[in-house]
């Protein structure tokens, strides 16, 4: 079973930059579909970026594509979340979560949870 933990979440201005991390202990990330979700207050948990380990596709959505990078680490075990151009829309809490390789980035896929990171774009 994998523990994740994410961090990086914090207060920007539109137009500013932030890299989330998640770090995963119990498990090897390796063997894992790995994904970043949000949810905003009053809106369903929704899929950002989804990396699957099986064939090395990623997914974005279309409200982050072009502005949001997902990465790996594998030495160190992290995943990471870089986001860039940020809109006040990207207000949320943040989770990464790890699945079956191959999964769909849907939050309903994922079996693993983090406890979240806030992130707050805001003038």
């Amino acid at each position: 079973q994998v523990q994740l933990v994410e961090s990086g979440g914090g207060l920007v201005q539109p137009g500013g930059s932030l890299r989330l991390s998640c770090a995963a202990s119990g498990s090897t990330l390796d063997y894992y579909a790995i994904g970043w979700f949000r949810q905003a207050p009053g809106k369903e948990r929704e899929g950002v970026s989804c990396s699957s380990r099986r064939d090395g596709s990623t997914y974005y959505a279309d409200s982050v594509k072009g502005r949001f990078t997902i990465s790996r680490d594998y030495a160190k075990n992290t995943v990471y979340l870089q986001m860039n151009s940020l809109k006040p829309e990207d207000t949320a809490v943040y989770y990464c979560a790890a699945g079956i390789p191959g999964v769909a980035c849907y939050p309903m896929s994922y079996d693993y949870w983090g406890q979240g990171t806030q992130v707050t774009v805001s003038s």
